[in-house]
């Protein structure tokens, strides 16, 4: 049965957005604002804050596509007959205005997802039409879905976990049933589409954890193996008493979420870190090891995790930029905590991590990494160990260091090496890795002291150059 409640005041409409709706009941339709505009008034009235009502979408009933396009003011464009759609612009906003297809106004209604997207408000009356228990799901914090017309894109299982990890409501059984019957259809979907919801998802949720957990009772988990591998891992439960790696990978993307926040970052680097968070440890997948003694270790999942996580992001439709930030951030992540006892974060440390993250060609900031770092660390169950925090130790050095003239540039020459007898060639590249080493460790700080260092050590850097070559071709010719 059809719920109507009155909030006068539901949404605070600008002057554009009157006249588009006063024009529409002048002309003898019935117009409602519907859909998320209306969902997150309502969330937003709970919490005291007023809906921005730029961003608005309305349902108009009792009038055909040709009437609404004649009734609306500003700059008219028809969508399409097929989607019942008209497009106002008026005083720069635009305004996308539907109409059923067929059937009555709760029968428009069923055809949306969720319930908590199935409501209306009439601005004139104050009405909140509610056919299918919107208010109550959204005060139960749950996703219902509103008719079995739900299947007719399945992209919407997608949009249950966007949904998800926005508010952190989850699905009820029944929704979730008809999630996993849906399954087969994914890999009919657009990668632009997938990409829209996981872009939602990770620029605009705070309760990453909750997505994931949807992602996986919806039976939609396995579309995504690189995540789903990670399901049931076991971690050292000194380090990780919150369970296995998938919950970690939750808790770390829950946490990314409230670092970006707190540090005002815009919605590209709020992806790119909650990203780099939920796929920082899919290496612990393939090495993870329980020793005879019951020891739970995961060496070098640092540098395992970046061929699944470049996986991930290609299935999920990532744009490139996305791989170039994420990826060194994953095969990083570990280097914080220096070896040896004395805990010494050295100069050189620090500058060898600036060039291989490599932030000057498009890579990862120091601070994008830390932020990851901290994610990583505070990711985790109630009374982790953590061992010393250096993170303030390294950001204070690189800001320092990046005072230096001559950080992030080569000061080994080419004028330099043509001086010697070294052969021209790929030679030269791994001659030149060595050189960096080298000034990173400050043993040299201008171009005569990085020549200098080639003439006295030639025998052992042309030696090391000759190996690096040989161990390069061979894996190129492994690859083929």
């Amino acid at each position: 049965m059809k719920t109507i409640t009155t909030i006068s005041d539901l949404i605070e409409l600008s002057p554009e957005a009157r006249r588009v709706l006063d024009c529409l009941r002048v002309a003898g339709g019935r117009p409602l604002i519907v859909g998320g505009s209306v969902r997150d008034a309502l969330l937003s009235r709970a919490r005291g804050v007023m809906v921005d009502s730029k961003d608005i979408d309305i349902e108009v009933c009792g009038l055909t596509t040709a009437q609404v396009a004649a009734a609306l003011p500003g700059h008219v464009m028809e969508v399409g007959q097929h989607f019942g759609i008209v497009s106002a612009t008026v005083g720069g906003q635009v305004f996308d205005v539907s109409l059923p297809r067929q059937g009555s106004e709760t029968e428009a209604f069923a055809r949306r997802d969720f319930t908590i997207n199935a409501m209306g408000w009439d601005d004139s009356s104050g009405e909140v039409v509610d056919p299918f228990g919107g208010q109550r799901d959204l005060t139960a914090g749950l996703l219902r879905h509103t008719s079995t017309s739900f299947g007719d894109d399945p992209l919407r299982v997608l949009r249950a976990m966007q949904f998800s990890g926005r508010f952190g409501f989850e699905l009820v059984p029944a929704t979730a049933r008809l999630c996993r019957t849906l399954a087969p259809a994914f890999a009919d979907l657009p990668k632009a589409r997938i990409w829209g919801e996981f872009y939602k998802l990770a620029s605009k949720g705070t309760f990453i954890s909750k997505a994931l957990e949807t992602l996986f009772i919806s039976g939609w988990e396995e579309h995504f193996p690189e995540l789903a591998a990670t399901r049931g891992v076991p971690q050292d439960p000194e380090w990780h008493p919150e369970g296995d790696v998938s919950v970690h990978l939750g808790l770390a993307g829950d946490q990314a979420a409230r670092i970006a926040r707190r540090d005002r970052l815009d919605a590209h680097e709020t992806a790119t870190l909650v990203l780099a968070a939920v796929t920082h440890d899919l290496g612990k997948a393939v090495s993870t090891i329980i020793d005879a003694n019951g020891r739970i270790t995961s060496n070098g999942h640092n540098i395992t995790g970046v061929g699944p996580a470049l996986t991930f992001l290609r299935r999920i439709g990532a744009p490139g930029r996305y791989e170039d930030k994420i990826l060194p951030l994953i095969r990083e992540h570990m280097c914080h905590s220096p070896e040896g006892h004395q805990g010494i974060i050295s100069d050189s440390a620090v500058r060898r991590l600036i060039r291989r993250l490599d932030h000057a060609n498009g890579g990862p900031s120091l601070e994008d990494w830390a932020r990851l770092v901290e994610a990583d660390k505070a990711g985790r169950g109630v009374g982790a160990r953590q061992g010393v925090n250096h993170l303030p130790t390294w950001l204070s050095k690189a800001e320092r260091l990046g005072k230096e003239r001559i950080m992030g540039t080569t000061l080994l020459k080419g004028s330099a090496l043509a001086a010697t007898d070294i052969p021209r060639g790929r030679l030269w590249q791994f001659v030149i890795e060595q050189s960096r080493d080298a000034q990173d460790d400050g043993l040299f700080s201008d171009q005569e002291g990085a020549a200098a260092w080639l003439h006295a050590n030639k025998g052992a850097v042309v030696t090391e150059a000759v190996r690096r070559l040989d161990e390069f071709e061979a894996e190129a010719e492994q690859k083929l």
